[in-house]
């Protein structure tokens, strides 16, 4: 199998990446607000929640689990989420360490 150009960055980067990517979308953001305003549902509490069909919503959800940032647990025939703290924990890290740097040095445009 060949090298893809994700190879040639670390682990990290990539998860990362892929945790931005879950979150450039404003649906997957409203989510995520709703997530933390209610600290748990079901899809269907998200579907009277957002103008969106219960499809688009589940693949929504589908794409920030993958992601890492929500997880969800089967209750009887319905999925409850919630948001996964490592994930988050990671992207704090992450924006934590740059305004750390950032925070550190002299601006560098002025």
């Amino acid at each position: 199998m060949g090298i893809t150009k994700t190879d040639f960055f670390s682990e990290e980067q990539n998860d990362l990446a892929i945790m931005f990517k879950a979150i450039g979308h404003p649906a997957r953001v409203a989510i995520l607000d709703y997530l933390l305003k209610v600290n748990a549902c079901i899809t269907g509490d998200i579907v009277n929640e957002l103008p969106l069909a219960q499809p688009t919503i589940s693949q929504h959800l589908k794409e920030l689990k993958n992601a890492g940032l929500i997880k969800g647990a089967i209750e009887g025939n319905a999925i409850c989420y919630c948001i996964d703290e490592k994930g988050v924990e990671k992207l704090q890290s992450y924006f934590g360490n740059i305004l750390s740097t950032l925070n550190s040095r002299k601006g560098c445009c002025e």
